[in-house]
């Protein structure tokens, strides 16, 4: 996915003039031609994230489309304040593609992880939160949103899908296949896992990669039980307001598979990491056997 990413951003650069790049000592090399030939409008800023953004939000004031690439910690809980400020409040657009997702720094420890990244943009209004599980739905979901003018955020991973690649749209969920016995919601990089488990099951699965703005009506159509899984590569519940507010007043029994709400001090391998966490197949199938028996 970074390697997509740095050559749209190249593209971009050079065939798009009112267009800037920043980013924080990250994809340097990859983007060495541009730091050189367009040094006003493609800059390492160095390690200074919340400056980066009040100084993008004035050229975005002023009608500049605006890309920042960075670590997705440091793009979100240390900007946090720039976020709510510089560009929701003054409804300025941004695209900031972050990566790192979740764990997928894992020899760093807490200091690169970002589990609760959805959760926080999520709790800002007028911000967009987009998570592709494939470079080609990177592309996808970047074209389509990153003029529209508001504060999108891009959680690009080392560790995409690498069976399932289906097409997608900004701000709509994909239906993989239809099923009567539950609905199982996959989010991003956890598609994989989610249609092994389900091949033989009846059951719907809805695949999201835009998970702000949230899709209800794909949910609410497509789901006849009424029994939802969630399995999600981030603070397991960071849907939990989508899906309740999606399916009206109606009683739902809801499971989910996600990262757990505490701080994580253990260190290891990305998969030892997804399999201490229990962000498995024997997890999926477990609860969701639970949930329709």
């Amino acid at each position: 996915m970074r390697r997509t990413f740095l050559k749209r951003v190249g593209e971009m650069i050079r065939n798009e003039e009112d267009t800037v790049f920043y980013t924080v000592d990250m994809g340097m090399w990859a983007l060495r031609e541009e730091l050189k030939d367009f040094p006003e409008r493609c800059k390492n800023i160095g390690i200074f994230e919340d400056g980066m953004l009040s100084m993008v939000a004035g050229m975005s004031k002023r009608g500049i489309v605006a890309t920042i690439f960075g670590i997705q910690p440091y793009l979100i809980d240390r900007t946090l304040e720039q976020i709510k400020m510089d560009f929701a409040y003054q409804k300025l657009g941004v695209n900031i593609v972050g990566t790192g997702a979740a764990v997928d720094y894992s020899k760093y420890g807490y200091s690169h992880y970002c589990p609760e990244d959805v959760q926080l943009v999520k709790m800002i209004p007028g911000c967009e939160f987009v998570a592709p599980g494939s470079a080609k739905q990177f592309l996808q979901l970047f074209n389509a949103a990153y003029r529209d003018g508001k504060p999108t955020f891009y959680r690009i991973s080392d560790h995409p899908n690498s069976v399932y690649d289906p097409d997608v749209c900004f701000g709509q969920a994909k239906v993989m296949k239809e099923g009567k016995k539950a609905t199982v919601i996959a989010v991003s990089v956890m598609l994989d896992m989610v249609m092994s488990v389900c091949a033989d099951q009846d059951v719907t699965v809805l695949y999201y990669t835009t998970l702000e703005p949230f899709d209800y009506e794909t949910l609410s159509k497509h789901c006849p039980s009424k029994k939802i899984l969630v399995v999600e590569p981030e603070y397991e519940g960071s849907l939990l307001y989508d899906i309740h507010h999606g399916m009206g007043s109606v009683p739902l029994q809801i499971d989910t598979v996600g990262f757990p709400h505490e701080i994580f001090r253990n260190y290891g391998t990305y998969q030892e990491k997804m399999e201490y966490y229990r962000l498995t197949e024997n997890s999926i199938r477990t609860k969701l056997d639970d949930l329709i028996r």
